[in-house]
């Protein structure tokens, strides 16, 4: 199904963005964090809240931030602390802070700094929170090194307990934490998926000889996982048979760049990439399922796809499902469009 979008438009990032989080301690209402990415200008974190009427996307709060923003990611225990990923003159950084007391105010205010993630010598990737409440420890990911962290926010402290190489992999780019095992990672190389067992920082059991821009656990199914290829498209694991994908749905016209699972209905999957589209896809996947019927490429579903959102003009690569709630969720385009949208009228069809 084609369809353009119906849904609501925040018009307050004035630079070029990658980067949206949901904002999941917010348990009052439907929030996300916003980041920039200008060359020229100083950045900044757009704090976006949905009115209570639900009929706008309003701005609670701006806040400067030093570099370009690379990657953004919210606490999942503090609705005011979240991190980043930036790119400064002297290279890649990594820090967290906290939003201060004041918020929903039009000027900008400074951002207090709690911590940086320091030590790194590569160029850093990804910071991980682990996705279920409170918990003390942080991960930090480089194109060489997996860095774990003991954190204490309310101290404003972060202690190195131990660092993972990549050995020969190729360039680490990112990862995801297993939301059903705080012991256990899906990081991604240039050429493959490795799982880190973060008690011994050694890596186990692949997805070999795939280019994959991005990966998420299914929060409700164990050992599912969803991965963005630039040359299969979407495919779904199980991480205890990975000969063969479960599913395999088409990519974007573009490069696929993006998968989010949604928090709550376990079929709901999002996508997102270069083509300037943001697809909804409804996949049917259990975690007893023994994947395709026979070796070799595996069947595709039919008709997965439930709507394709086409009402953006640049490149999307941040999309984000609300924890408050799970039936919206919003999307960032390249040139700092960020739009909400409601998936209710496709919940019918699970």
């Amino acid at each position: 199904m084609q369809g353009g979008s119906s849904g609501i438009v925040y018009g307050g990032l004035k630079y070029q963005a990658r980067c949206i989080s949901d904002v999941r301690a917010d348990a009052g209402s439907t929030t996300f964090l916003a980041g920039t990415l200008s060359l020229k200008e100083e950045n900044e974190v757009h704090l976006i809240r949905l009115s209570p009427a639900e009929s706008e996307l309003v701005c609670d709060g701006l806040f400067y931030h030093p570099n370009e923003i690379w990657d953004l990611k919210s606490c999942p225990f503090d609705h005011r602390v979240f991190s980043t990923v930036y790119t400064s003159g002297d290279g890649y950084g990594a820090a967290v802070w906290k939003i201060p007391e004041q918020s929903g105010q039009s000027n900008s205010s400074q951002l207090e700094q709690l911590f940086e993630l320091g030590g790194h010598t590569g160029k850093i990737r990804r910071v991980l929170w682990w996705p279920l409440g409170k918990h003390d420890k942080l991960i930090s990911i480089d194109d060489r090194n997996i860095f774990l962290w003991n954190i204490d926010t309310s101290n404003k402290s972060a202690k190195l307990i131990s660092q993972g190489s990549a050995d020969m992999l190729p360039n680490l780019r990112g990862g995801a934490w297993d939301p059903h095992n705080h012991n256990s990672i899906a990081a991604i190389s240039d050429s493959s998926l490795h799982l880190w067992d973060l008690r011994s920082m050694d890596k186990s059991i692949a997805i070999e000889h795939a280019h994959i821009r991005d990966v998420d656990y299914n929060p409700k199914k164990q050992n599912i996982i969803a991965t963005a290829e630039d040359e299969f498209g979407i495919r779904l694991w199980d991480l205890r048979r990975l000969k063969h994908p479960l599913k395999d749905l088409p990519g974007h016209s573009h490069w696929t760049w993006t998968v989010r699972h949604n928090p709550e209905y376990d079929e709901l999957l999002l996508s997102a990439g270069t083509d300037s589209t943001v697809n909804l896809w409804l996949v049917q996947v259990s975690s007893n399922d023994s994947g395709p019927d026979s070796p070799g490429s595996p069947k595709r579903q039919e008709e997965p796809l439930l709507n394709s959102y086409t009402d953006y003009e640049d490149s999307i690569y941040g999309i984000a499902w609300s924890s408050h709630d799970p039936s919206l969720f919003a999307s960032l385009s390249y040139d700092g469009r960020v739009v909400l949208e409601s998936v209710k009228p496709y919940l019918q069809r699970k």
